[in-house]
């Protein structure tokens, strides 16, 4: 008797393509892959919510798996809401806006990501270092081959509703995995979660094998 597979959904982070999950090897006796991608939002107003019901529309399979990176971590929270999921497996972002760091906070309550709207410059390694630090400026090459959402309504709706996000406490269904050495989201500010030593937020790509692991372990 052929055993049933889990279907899992993976959502990779903020103008990300799927390209970031290549590296991931997961049973194919076990588990059905599929690869969710950015939309365009219907405007800048758009709410997280909203957007997140759109895409839920993208998960077909019943009870399914989860996976979200970084703001694609946020957005899967989100869609659970509309969806009936078995599992939400976080991986580099947070699980309420207390993860949040205070320096993000501080952006978020002076509103400093605006005075650098996305039409003032020419590529999101720029933009990303505005809003987010010195990260993108070390990691051009990495970032001009995974980041490929470039739209301007994109980039400015999406920092906003990351740096707005007002979820409180932290779903129970959801599994956390976190770099101990992750500059966006760093470990001091997470709480409970599965540690992965020397992993930084871009460790989807550079651990893979360990994260496929613990994803497998954690379903």
């Amino acid at each position: 008797m052929e055993t049933q597979k889990t279907h899992i959904y993976l959502m990779p982070g903020l103008a990300a393509s799927p390209k970031i999950f290549e590296y991931l090897k997961l049973p194919t006796a076990k588990f059905e892959i599929h690869y969710l991608e950015w939309i365009l939002p219907t405007s800048v107003q758009e709410t997280l919510q909203d957007y997140a019901q759109r895409m839920a529309a993208f998960v077909t399979e019943e009870n399914p798996v989860l996976v979200g990176v970084s703001f694609g971590g946020i957005l899967v929270q989100e869609m659970s809401h509309f969806l009936n999921v078995k599992k939400i497996i976080l991986i580099s972002t947070i699980k309420s806006s207390n993860e949040l760091p205070n320096r993000l906070k501080i952006i978020q309550k002076t509103q400093l990501y605006k005075l650098f709207p996305s039409k003032s410059v020419s590529k999101f390694e720029e933009y990303a270092k505005y809003a987010f630090g010195d990260f993108a400026k070390k990691r051009v090459k990495l970032y001009k081959e995974y980041l490929s959402v470039r739209d301007e309504l994109y980039l400015n709706w999406s920092i906003e509703n990351v740096l707005k996000w007002n979820q409180k406490e932290p779903l129970k269904n959801c599994v956390h995995i976190h770099g101990t050495d992750d500059h966006i989201f760093p470990i001091k500010h997470i709480k409970n979660c599965i540690l992965v030593k020397n992993g930084t937020h871009e460790m989807i790509i550079f651990k893979a094998k360990t994260i496929s692991k613990l994803i497998s372990e954690a379903i």
